[in-house]
């Protein structure tokens, strides 16, 4: 077993942070430590925030991180993905202020991941960071994504429960996000409902729900006021609710399956493209075949058969 490994099944928080910067910057042992964390993962519930910037993720956030740990006394796991910095790769808004009054908790973990960009508004390593954080104990891992709009629907594949946050007068933002992001909400929460506007985008989703006809879950519309500290127990309340429906439907199960496959997959693919550039690296031929698809004298298509066809080799 991996030091690192044997720590964090301990609870220890260094080690915890130590294995996702190493799985972050693609450490050689970073397959190992994941390989090894497998066998103790499975048993957190992930919980997704995400909607468009300026919603009140990160404070929304805070407040369930607070209510969790005051009433419940659960082990929390928090990832923010962030707008990577063009100049270093990392979390722009990787100090998480927002977050500050949690960080000395000994049961509360919370890690910053610049998308480094990748779409859909998370990380590529958000996954195997979840892994980690769920072998260290976390009843429950918080998952808040980037906030890019319509585009961040990634989270669908890794979150149990996904909440959408909208402000009021949100109107024309669920119009242009309801054939993406809205699709996937298992709960809606309108955050700094006390502004004007909140009575009519409480009628839009209504109206929008309604129009999906019948449905196994109808995703409940709360009113939040993270400032305030309101609607944050009922948040709650209606998350837990959805994990049970979960449960009772055999959905819990086969979201999980599916889970589990596309994990492979993303895995496979990860190996496959440092493979490819490994094979690249090696051999300074490949290196004046691209300057020539730069240049625009080779075919990029013909190329990448090429590669190909003598990596399967």
């Amino acid at each position: 077993m991996h030091e690192l490994v044997e720590r964090i099944l301990n609870g220890d928080k260094r080690a915890v942070a130590r294995a996702i910067t190493r799985i972050e910057d693609g450490a050689p042992e970073k397959q190992d430590i994941l390989r090894d964390l497998h066998p103790h993962t499975g048993r957190a519930y992930l919980v997704g925030l995400t909607g468009a910037p300026g919603a009140g993720k990160s404070s929304l956030t805070d407040r369930l991180i607070g209510y969790l740990r005051k009433t419940h006394g659960l082990r929390l796991g928090i990832i923010a993905v962030d707008p990577t910095s063009p100049f270093t790769g990392g979390a722009i808004l990787g100090d998480r202020v927002r977050m500050g009054s949690h960080a000395l908790d000994p049961e509360v973990f919370i890690r910053s991941m610049g998308t480094r960009g990748s779409l859909g508004g998370l990380a590529r390593a958000t996954i195997e960071a979840i892994r980690v954080l769920d072998a260290w104990g976390a009843d429950v891992i918080l998952v808040e994504t980037v906030g890019v709009g319509q585009s961040e629907l990634d989270i669908m594949n890794v979150a149990d429960a996904t909440v959408v946050v909208l402000n009021p007068s949100a109107g024309d933002h669920i119009q242009t996000m309801k054939a993406g992001i809205m699709e996937i909400a298992d709960l809606f929460a309108i955050n700094k409902a006390d502004l004007p506007g909140a009575d009519k985008t409480e009628r839009e989703l209504q109206t929008m729900l309604d129009m999906l006809g019948h449905i196994a879950w109808r995703p409940p519309v709360l009113r939040t006021i993270s400032r305030d500290n309101q609607g944050v127990p009922e948040l709650w309340e209606q998350v837990q609710k959805f994990r049970d429906h979960l449960q009772q439907s055999g959905e819990w199960e086969k979201r999980r399956q599916k889970r589990r496959q596309d994990e492979v997959l993303a895995i496979v693919e990860s190996h496959m493209q440092r493979r490819v550039k490994q094979f690249v690296a090696a051999d300074e031929g490949w290196a004046d075949k691209l300057t020539a698809v730069e240049q625009g004298t080779v075919n990029p298509y013909a190329l990448a058969d090429e590669m190909v066809g003598k990596l399967l080799k």
